[in-house]
């Protein structure tokens, strides 16, 4: 599964694919990939560079 973020609003949710539409602000968004790949995130799925929490 990856994680995705919406572009507009933040919401976060794991799938295969993106929605066409955010399930939370409701709006057609591009849903941005910040799933990890990289070591540094040290077993967590999300990368906190691109969600800001870190």
């Amino acid at each position: 599964m990856v994680s995705w973020i919406c572009d507009k609003c933040g919401y976060s949710l794991e799938a295969d694919t993106p929605p066409e539409e955010c399930p939370s602000c409701k709006k057609e968004c591009s849903f941005v990939d910040n799933s990890c790949y990289t070591p540094d995130c040290a077993g967590n799925s999300v990368d906190p560079r691109i969600t800001g929490k870190e």
